[in-house]
């Protein structure tokens, strides 16, 4: 809740402007594909943000093919702007390269970023103070004059105003007789705390007639906070990226600056509204899926984490009562509540958790649950981690509560990896009794657990045809221990699919084949299981 005196100068509305494609491009190790660009933009738009920054034209022909396919695309709700910096100093903005692209490329937006701390000018720009003055103000009004819109975007401007105040304004005010419709500040390094950017937006605000923008970099981590108190202090126009990519550390994150501003703000941000924020967790896991960057699972608001419960006091309070531990619905951006099972778990997350499985009330009295928990508590002990491990925990829950058929018995399994004149070579072998049945089968792999899983799924596909729809999409090892050496033991998390759910397993070892193997033993189990207790109908 915002206090009476803030509420006042809070806007209705703030334009949301998204540089992931030009910001996003330039972190280190991101390299977006055209195909990917595209379809961030489109997604951006239904998302509905005022502007997508799609690139800067003049430098790559990469930059200037985006804006030929964005042309012909017709966006509903968002404009695309092109970045550009001023004019050189040498030449007229006529004859700028830079600043002629963007005519060229078909935009109704330009971004024009210029010099405003006296530093940059001096010893960067190598000009006088006057003169960039007017290098600003040319490159604004050529702009203007071929009938661009212009977001003046001023470098370092937080920076230059601590150093020299009135030299910054100077530069703004150029800005802003030369048509800009937006003065954005820029907390270029990211040095500033969200204290000094309120009280500079604040006195910025009154010394100027055009809309203030905000465009704050993570190095300090406060972009965000930045950006929010930039708008409570008068700013109308925000520049973000999606998960907040960008150089060096980064820029202020869409999916944190969004929800903050409309949910608890009240301000209007994007033009889809409250559907529109359902979107908000879709399109944070598509750029990552483009960029390459893993994702974070513990974004705020986004991630896979931002709403899991894994303490039992806080699991029994969410359940009563959302609020109890939740700052946000999770639904409002399309995330989900997670109930994490582990040895830190009551009652009230077991029967949560996995009474879906039996069709049957569970009491939270009851021996099977109290025997469940030790157990449970037990696998923490040994250093067994839970938190994921749904297929794992389910087979346990199944198991207490006397639901566990048995569908086969490994009897023995034998692993080698050797090489020959083809490289490494890996071979499986199983012996694998299902009902009055023995079968022996073995398999060769590109490694012992691929090996071993393809002799394990040969002896089992024969009675049980559905494991055929089972994939393995993830294989994790982790060596919990401090000193990591060859003895080690070590945890194995698997997670599999059959096209339409996900389930994980774990298994601990100082043998890793050994607790590879069985992590995979669990997740073909745990299929067969589930398969059995709600058998899926025939088409």
């Amino acid at each position: 809740m915002v206090d009476k005196s803030t509420s006042r100068l809070l806007p209705r509305e703030v334009e949301i402007l998204d540089a992931t494609l030009r910001e996003g491009q330039q972190c280190r190790g991101v390299n977006f594909t055209l195909d990917a660009r595209i379809k961030i933009a489109e997604e951006l738009d239904e998302l509905g943000v005022h502007f997508i920054e799609a690139g800067w034209p003049a430098a790559s022909p990469k930059d200037r093919a985006i804006f030929e396919k964005l042309s012909e695309i017709g966006f509903k709700n968002s404009k695309v702007a092109a970045f550009t910096m001023t004019r050189r100093k040498d030449i007229s903005a006529e004859k700028d390269p830079s600043l002629n692209e963007v005519i060229r490329c078909g935009v109704d937006v330009a971004v024009v970023v210029g010099k405003s701390w006296s530093l940059h000018v001096r010893e960067v720009l190598k000009t006088t103070l006057e003169d960039n003055l007017q290098i600003v103000a040319d490159s604004i009004q050529h702009l203007r004059d071929h009938g661009l819109e212009v977001i003046f975007d001023a470098e370092h401007f937080f920076d230059g105003y601590k150093e020299d105040p009135e030299y910054a304004l100077s530069v703004l005010k150029a800005a802003e007789e030369a048509g800009a419709r937006t003065l954005v500040l820029a907390d270029t390094n990211g040095g500033c705390l969200p204290h000094e950017i309120a009280g500079m937006v604040a006195e910025v605000s009154e010394r100027v007639r055009r809309p203030i923008g905000i465009h704050a970099h993570n190095d300090s981590g406060n972009a965000v906070a930045n950006t929010l108190m930039a708008v409570v202090s008068g700013a109308a126009h925000a520049q973000v990226t999606v998960n907040g990519i960008g150089e060096r550390t980064g820029n202020a994150d869409l999916c944190q600056v969004v929800p903050n501003l409309e949910l608890k703000l009240g301000i209007r941000t994007i033009k889809s509204g409250p559907e529109g924020l359902k979107k908000l967790t879709k399109l944070s896991n598509l750029v990552y899926e483009f960029s390459g960057i893993p994702r974070n699972k513990y974004q705020p608001y986004v991630g896979e984490y931002a709403f899991a419960h894994k303490a039992g006091l806080h699991i029994d309070a969410v359940i009563k009562n959302r609020r109890a531990y939740e700052h946000v619905d999770p639904e409002l951006i399309g995330n989900n509540r997670l109930l994490t099972i582990s040895d830190l778990s009551g009652r009230s997350a077991l029967i949560t958790s996995l009474s879906g499985l039996l069709e049957m009330e569970l009491d939270k009295t009851s021996e099977e649950l109290s025997r469940m928990l030790e157990e449970l508590k037990q696998l923490g002990l040994r250093d067994v981690s839970l938190d994921d491990a749904t297929g794992t925990i389910s087979l346990i829950f199944l198991k207490h509560f006397k639901k566990y058929k048995p569908k086969f018995e490994i009897l023995e399994w034998a692993s080698l990896a050797g090489g020959g004149q083809d490289g490494p070579k890996a071979y499986g072998l199983v012996k694998v009794r299902i009902d009055d049945k023995v079968r022996v089968e073995g398999g060769e792999g590109v490694g012992p657990v691929h090996a071993i899983d393809v002799a394990l799924r040969k002896a089992l596909e024969q009675e049980y045809p559905e494991l055929k729809k089972v994939k393995l999409i993830d294989y994790r090892v982790i060596l919990p221990e401090a000193e990591r050496d060859t003895a080690s033991l070590v945890r194995v998390f698997i997670r599999f699919t059959n096209g339409s759910e996900i389930w994980t397993t774990t298994a601990t070892s100082t043998n890793i084949i050994e607790a590879s193997f069985d992590a995979l033993i669990q997740g073909l189990d745990y299929y067969l299981q589930i398969r059995s207790l709600k058998p899926q109908e025939k088409k």
